[in-house]
């Protein structure tokens, strides 16, 4: 039935801030009258529905400009977006009662407390008469989707389905089941918002942005839109995509997509990417499959972290892996803690990875495995709290990525590395950074000391040191530990996981 003119649909904005491949959006322009709305929960609100803390502060830099960029969008098509705040289920609720709204779109998420709240606010809604419908917009396959089926003693599939804890296996079925979908075209025009400006909020009286402007780093290293995101896919497919498999671990070099940000607000789609990838690779025969590989399987690890998340939910503060509940921590050491969330640790490569975040709100991915089996097995200081630091300071901050790298790194998640893993950061150092670019930049203090010493400056002569003008414990810290007997020590501590009594 085509929709009435009177008809009005909203949809509901949530992490998807782009108008191509929007599901919801579409659905909604469709129906009648639209009303694109943000709706920004308070901290108690956010913690409830979210089932993690309120958005980090570099998570609220990237989502007002994000926004900002969107309605400049939305306007150059007629429309306009429209800000509210409070909890979603009572300001939809108060939306459908008081501006005539009939229908309710939105794109799911996958988190449980996400999947919880989705559940009532539809329920809700169709109890008051609206229409409402969900979408898929961020994931190849989601959660459900994939499984593994046991057989039975006759080599029949009937057995219930389970899901995957292994990436490899999961991501072969990832690929038979297929990730190549048409993206959905971005609407020509859209009507204007039908009810009174009045009636929402302005988006800078949300306060996402710092009070103490810390955040001109950013500025510099970002610009969160769908347009910036598509210039940085096709810079990343015509300058590094050939050398991805080898570059993307070489932190100087601009190896990486530096997509996951626009990724985490949805102002790309992963069906975007591999479309745009497939039309890239379709017209350079000379590329290597190999690269093309690789750089699928890294959205692979993405969608994985939502498989864990949806059927493991309590993997987002607790270990998959149930032996490791045995594990008594120490009680951190704050100055150890210091050092390292400052960039202080007297270690060049963490230092550098700590400091590139800081000032950035990203951090490469080599040196993320870095600064975290650093935190988590020399320090001995439970992952979870370098989990939240990151969800504090990374602008793609991801609720299932980043709860599942910590875990792998730590040892505890889905095919993580063994508790017996702990990266020597000299010699991953010595190894991806071998010119010391990354710590000259990152690290001005040891940029003059020959590249021999640079990832180990408190083993340099004193007269290297003292031509670099480099004076260990004044202008850069001596080590806050030593690294073999840390190591040491975190092996006779994780050994306590020989005795546990249940297995993964």
């Amino acid at each position: 039935m085509k929709p009435s003119p009177a008809d009005t649909a909203i949809w509901w904005i949530r992490r998807d801030l782009r108008l191509a491949d929007n599901p919801a959006l579409l659905a909604a322009a469709q129906h009648g009258r639209l009303i694109p709305l943000y709706i920004h929960a308070e901290a108690a609100d956010a913690a409830h529905d979210e089932a993690h803390a309120a958005p980090g502060a570099a998570s609220r830099w990237w989502l007002h400009h994000g926004l900002k960029a969107l309605d400049v969008q939305l306007r150059a098509l007629g429309s306009g977006l429209h800000v509210a705040q409070g909890k979603a289920e009572n300001v939809l609720g108060q939306y459908v009662r008081e501006h005539g709204v009939n229908a309710v779109y939105w794109n799911r998420q996958y988190a449980p407390a996400q999947i919880a709240r989705d559940t009532r606010i539809k329920h809700d809604l169709r109890a008051q008469g609206a229409q409402v419908a969900s979408f898929n917009a961020s994931l190849l396959n989601e959660p459900w989707s994939i499984s593994q089926g046991g057989k039975n003693d006759r080599g029949k599939s009937d057995a219930p389905a389970r899901p995957y804890k292994v990436f490899t296996p999961y991501w072969k079925a990832c690929l038979k089941q297929g990730i190549e979908h048409t993206p959905l075209p971005a609407p020509e025009r859209l009507p204007p918002v039908p009810i009174n400006p009045l009636a929402g909020i302005e988006l800078d009286s949300l306060q996402l942005l710092p009070r103490i402007s810390w955040d001109r780093g950013l500025t510099t290293a970002w610009t969160p839109s769908e347009y910036s995101a598509w210039s940085r896919l096709r810079t990343f497919l015509e300058q590094a995509l050939s050398s991805y498999p080898e570059g993307r671990n070489l932190p100087a070099q601009a190896g990486c997509s530096r997509l996951s940000p626009h990724l985490a607000f949805g102002e790309i789609s992963p069906r975007q990417i591999v479309h745009a990838l497939r039309q890239f690779q379709a017209t350079h025969p000379a590329l290597d499959d190999e690269a093309v590989r690789v750089f699928l399987s890294e959205l692979g690890w993405r969608e994985f972290g939502y498989h864990l998340l949806y059927h493991f939910p309590h993997t987002l503060d607790t270990a998959l892996n149930p032996r490791w509940e045995v594990l008594q921590w120490p009680q951190p050491e704050p100055q150890l803690w210091l050092a390292w969330t400052h960039g202080q640790t007297g270690i060049p490569l963490v230092d550098a990875g700590m400091r590139e975040l800081w000032h950035t709100g990203w951090m490469h991915n080599r040196v993320r495995m870095n600064v975290a089996s650093l935190l988590v097995k020399n320090m001995l200081i439970p992952w979870q709290h370098g989990e939240r630091w990151f969800a504090d300071t990374l602008v793609d901050f991801d609720l299932a990525s980043n709860a599942q790298g910590w875990q792998w790194t730590a040892g505890c998640g889905a095919d993580a590395a063994p508790y017996f893993r702990i990266f020597n950061p000299v010699l991953q150092g010595e190894k991806f950074d071998p010119d010391g670019d990354y710590i000259r930049r990152w690290v001005p203090e040891l940029a003059a000391l020959p590249t021999r010493w640079i990832h180990r400056p408190w083993e340099a002569p004193a007269q290297v040191l003292q031509s670099a003008e480099v004076t260990l414990g004044m202008n850069y810290p001596r080590p806050v530990l030593d690294l073999a007997a840390s190591r040491q020590r975190a092996l006779a501590f994780f050994a306590a996981l020989k005795q546990a009594p249940t297995a993964v």
